[in-house]
């Protein structure tokens, strides 16, 4: 049954087999490659392993985008709450964070303390480096170009901005796809 003279192991010639039988046991070694590739499709949400990605527009390329550019210059507190909106993926406040972060910009010139969190949580959920410097200090020393730039972040991973997100779920956009688990209709049948 056994050999009498320990061999090197021995190894299957198919290279597509899932088991590896071991030399000293005989006991078959899986391999836990996935052969059936399971996750083919990656989610805008999910993290790369290869170490931070770039953003997809630098931090002063806000004249790529006029519009939100112009939006965030005079109403920053609306391009806060849609950015905050697709983060929190619809957990809706009813525009207190909108209130929060305009009253502490305006009034009390601070509103970079309270939006700079967003964008760390955005770095992290998204696998951004941190550039160009610190998530505060960009927020701090500029906050219209970080808010700008975290917009056409989303936008360039599939968000249609102009929609909350529970609209971007319902007309199919790929960023919010990607994020929401896929709906079942019906029970069981036959």
């Amino acid at each position: 049954m056994y050999p009498s003279k320990p061999t090197a192991p021995e190894q299957s010639t198919n290279a597509s087999a899932p088991f590896v039988k071991s030399a000293v046991t005989a006991v078959p070694a899986v391999n836990y490659t996935n052969q059936y590739n399971v996750n083919s499709h990656p989610s805008p949400f999910d993290a790369p392993s290869k170490g931070p990605l770039p953003w997809s527009s630098g931090l002063y390329d806000f004249w790529d985008d006029v519009p939100s550019c112009c939006m965030t210059a005079w109403l920053p507190c609306i391009t806060f709450g849609r950015i905050t909106e697709i983060l929190d993926k619809g957990q809706r406040t009813c525009g207190v964070k909108e209130v929060v972060y305009g009253l502490l910009a305006q009034l009390a010139c601070c509103g970079s303390l309270y939006s700079y969190p967003y964008r760390s949580r955005m770095r992290q959920q998204f696998a951004l480096e941190e550039s160009p410097c610190g998530d505060c200090m960009v927020h701090f020393c500029c906050e219209p170009c970080a808010l700008c730039q975290e917009y056409r972040e989303l936008q360039s991973r599939g968000f249609d901005m102009t929609l909350s997100w529970q609209q971007n779920v319902e007309h199919g956009t790929p960023g919010a796809m990607a994020a929401t688990a896929p709906k079942i209709e019906g029970g069981m049948s036959r």
